[in-house]
């Protein structure tokens, strides 16, 4: 039963994903996301157990890593760089800082396992789940510790979404302000486009330019954790898919105009893919995982997130 209902689910997934490129209503796929993806995985892990777990790991592992590729065919070279070079030295600054005080916390505050703090404090320094899905990779992480990364993260980018721009009105921030202010504290891209957007066009420029900027953080911080979490004697992996996303952004910045409609097509299927795999990911957590991890995650992830979004809202203050 469980893996007929399995198979059922990732089918319509799937399918409901590509339902975009055909001339159906918008509801029918708009309310697919990845938090909703990651969502029906963990509810199907909890209820079911895991049906494919072999299936699952191999699915998550090489979607993902194709998918990060097919992420860069989405960014420009020189837009990322836009921000200039005082939100430059701002995103090195906050970038690093949020790396260090996520290491403060999970090692001497909250104890929590060393991959997990390791993700969430990716997922916070640059832009959410799929930095942590890129890391991930790398760090050969257990799916239950993405899991459970990925779920804090997607939280409070949930919750951030809909506060910031209140508190932006009563703080009287200005649209600058609050573009910057949006894109060094909220994780996912979408939110800072959709808080942006919501607070002004000015507003949404600056947050998109700076979150971008921040996004190309993925490629020294996945190689920097190659050698960060390489064991004595073992050998260190190559990450292809690494150099796969800088190739696909080269590409996408120095090939020919009659070239972007392609590769925003390799770009949004890349995102629906990485909708997809945040349902495995999301199936391979269980009551046992939830039980070893407790609250200390969720605390760490709160803790560093309110610590980053004060300290980032006095600055551009």
């Amino acid at each position: 039963m469980s893996r007929k209902l399995y198979i059922a689910i990732v089918a319509i997934l799937t399918i409901t994903l590509f339902l975009s490129y055909f001339p159906v209503p918008t509801w029918c796929y708009s309310w697919l996301t990845s938090p909703v993806s990651l969502a029906l995985g963990l509810l199907f892990a909890l209820i079911f157990g895991q049906p494919y777990p072999k299936f699952n790991k191999k699915s998550s592992k090489h979607l993902l890593e194709y998918s990060v590729i097919g992420l860069g065919f989405g960014m420009n070279l020189y837009t990322s760089l836009e921000s200039g070079s005082g939100g430059m030295i701002f995103t090195i600054l906050s970038v690093i800082g949020t790396l260090a005080l996520g290491w403060f916390l999970g090692a001497k505050i909250f104890r929590t396992n060393s991959q997990i703090s390791y993700l969430l404090s990716v997922g916070t320094a640059i832009c959410g789940g799929s930095a942590i899905a890129a890391t991930s990779s790398v760090l050969k992480a257990k799916e239950t510790d993405v899991s459970v990364a990925l779920g804090t993260i997607f939280i409070l980018n949930t919750v951030g979404f809909f506060i910031f721009p209140t508190i932006g009105h009563w703080l009287g921030l200005d649209q600058t302000a609050f573009g910057t202010w949006a894109a060094i504290s909220l994780h996912d891209t979408s939110s800072v486009v959709g808080a942006g957007s919501a607070y002004g066009e000015e507003a949404l420029y600056v947050a998109t330019t700076i979150k971008l900027t921040r996004a190309l953080w993925i490629i020294p911080v996945c190689l920097a954790t190659v050698f960060l979490f390489n064991k004595k004697g073992e050998k260190i992996p190559t990450p292809w898919f690494i150099l796969g996303f800088i190739c696909a952004i080269l590409l996408n910045t120095f090939l020919p105009a009659e070239w972007m409609s392609f590769g925003s097509v390799i770009y949004d299927v890349a995102r629906k893919m990485l909708t997809l795999v945040m349902f495995f990911i999301g199936a391979s957590l269980s009551i046992d995982v939830l039980k070893t991890v407790g609250v200390r995650v969720l605390l760490q992830g709160i803790a560093l997130w309110l610590i980053i979004s004060v300290v980032s809202l006095l600055v551009v203050m």
